[in-house]
């Protein structure tokens, strides 16, 4: 067998399916030693990437609202509606009309997570001639290549080799102990081969079985081996399972030091849940591994993709709760567990759907898709309009943003690739303007999070102020939600206060009539859910 093919099965051939909590884990063991050069690369940021396995439908999951009536005439059987108990959710009413966008019924979930400023999300990703293979599609998008290119490494695996060079000779070290990447799953991807063939994975289900089946296994190695080809390539494979030893223990020991949150609202559904529980467990540990991969398989719905009674039920309508419950989860368990600042996530799918339904309650496949990214530091809101549905090539979106610069952007803006690790991923030419993914604070501003939730969710004015008799509240919501507006003293004590048990979206005034109180500063309190706005007041009566 050759090298090459050792190493592309050597995850399934050698070291077989292990599980964690009934998941598989595939571990990259692509460790290396750091270098000066690239300490900016090495600063803890990690990313996380969920593969929609089979072509996500866009169009379903953001409705564009500025063409519902084209949308719906060119998907009659599957369109979400825009009335009922089960129409689409409005996103953000502050978008331009453009950009204004519905979500599935079923995606609360992400739309908790707009609402905090955690979602950044790129419209219509995809690249010239987008293939409509499963394989080829999802081989171009682990490679970083173009339609017509054949790469055998992938861009995970070309960022890693060259911002942690010299593996596998120097590796593990005591500057990184952990796998550079983690893959959940039973096989390796392409994506994380480096350009010599050697992958960045070996392939694992968990790291306690892991340690337990690779320390089990082999047996007494040679104590002397020929000085021939196949001697060498022996004395390869023997180090590779040195390695594999050394990895095992180091992510067993992460994994037990490690912990999950009990309060944390994960999607009871599907295993997604779990693969994003392993990854945070293994972070809360201490593990440095960069770049982690799980997978949501399904996404393939030429039939049934909504149920013929209900177009808002079905395989994609329990994808999209099984996906956004999940990352929601995933989001609640990394600020509990104090790693939100460090952790990136982001979706990708090999294509979309056609923007015409099927006969068959479904899509066929088709071209772009939105990618969603998650986290602290993204600039919250959209990038992109919505596509133009009487633009459609071969009853197909056209795509906007080629996705190599979307993970060139991540890599370059996030990780903190220089440029030197962006020619070797082959998205220089793609980050010579970068996407506004990620959120470059600058001294004294505010972080983009409470700008982006001030817009949607707060008070807008005061009023009078100083207060006399009466004041008088202006405030907006972004969407119906219970408030509680009350004005209490500088000891805490509830002076006045009004509860709704649903406010409506939209500006709304609410008017208090002060109660004789000693003059002083006061303190308004507006609650809406998980929305939280304090303002100051000077009662002068």
């Amino acid at each position: 067998m050759r090298r090459r093919s050792f190493l592309r099965n050597i995850g399934l051939a050698s070291l077989g399916p292990l599980l964690l909590n009934g998941l598989p884990v595939s571990a990259m063991s692509r460790t290396g030693q750091l270098q000066n050069l690239a300490a900016s690369s090495t600063n803890g940021k990690v990313l996380v990437l969920i593969q929609l396995h089979g072509g996500n439908d866009g169009l379903n999951t953001f409705i564009p609202i500025n063409q519902y009536s084209k949308y719906r005439n060119i998907r009659p059987e599957i369109a979400i509606p825009e009335s009922g108990t089960r129409k689409y959710i409005g996103l953000d009413s502050t978008l331009g009309d453009d950009q204004q966008l519905g979500l599935h019924p079923d995606m609360r979930s992400f739309k908790e997570l707009y609402d905090s400023g955690l979602a950044s999300v790129i419209q219509n990703v995809g690249y010239d001639n987008i293939n409509g293979s499963h394989f080829r599609s999802t081989d171009i998008w682990f490679t970083g290549s173009g339609y017509d290119e054949y790469l055998d490494s992938g861009w995970a695996g070309r960022y890693l080799s060259s911002t942690f060079p010299n593996y596998p000779a120097a590796y593990p070290n005591n500057e990184m102990l952990d796998p550079l990447g983690l893959e959940i799953g039973s096989s390796v991807s392409l994506g994380f081969h480096s350009e010599s063939g050697i992958p960045t994975a070996i392939s694992v289900e968990s790291p306690e079985e892991f340690y337990n089946l690779v320390t089990g296994v082999g047996g007494t190695p040679p104590k002397t081996v020929e000085d021939t080809y196949y001697g060498k390539e022996l004395n390869w494979i023997m180090d590779i399972e040195k390695k594999s030893n050394q990895y095992a223990g180091r992510l067993k020991e992460v994994y037990e030091k490690g912990r999950n949150s009990s309060s944390a609202n994960y999607s009871p559904i599907g295993n997604l849940s779990a693969q994003l529980q392993v990854i945070s467990r293994l972070l809360s540990g201490g593990c440095q591994t960069k770049i982690f991969l799980a997978r949501i398989t399904g996404f393939d719905t030429h039939a049934k993709q909504t149920e013929a009674s209900d177009s808002t039920t079905g395989t994609h309508a329990r994808l999209l709760t099984q996906l956004f419950d999940s990352i929601r989860g995933f989001q609640e368990e990394l600020k509990e567990l104090g790693l939100e600042d460090k952790v990136l996530t982001a979706t990708f799918s090999e294509f979309g759907r056609r923007a015409l339904s099927n006969g068959s309650y479904g899509t066929d496949h088709g071209t772009a898709a939105p990618l969603f990214v998650f986290g602290k530091q993204v600039n919250p809101g959209i990038i992109g309009k919505n596509a133009d549905l009487n633009n459609l090539v071969d009853g197909n979106l056209q795509y906007q943003h080629d996705y190599r610069q979307v993970f060139g952007t991540i890599l370059k803006d996030w990780m903190g690739a220089d440029d030197t690790t962006l020619d070797k991923t082959r998205f220089s030419d793609f980050t010579l303007e970068t996407l506004p993914i990620i959120h470059k604070q600058e001294a004294g501003s505010e972080p983009a999070q409470e700008t982006f939730i001030s817009d949607r969710y707060g008070i807008d004015a005061i009023f009078p102020n100083p207060v006399n008799t009466y004041v008088d509240v202006i405030y907006h919501l972004e969407q119906t939600s219970p408030l509680l507006i009350k004005i209490v003293d500088l000891n805490g004590k509830t002076i006045v206060q009004q509860e709704w048990e649903a406010r409506g979206h939209g500006k709304h005034k609410t008017r208090f009539q002060l109660p004789s109180i000693p003059n002083g500063i006061y303190i308004v309190v507006w609650e809406a859910g998980q929305y939280k706005v304090t303002k100051q007041i000077l009662v002068e009566q």
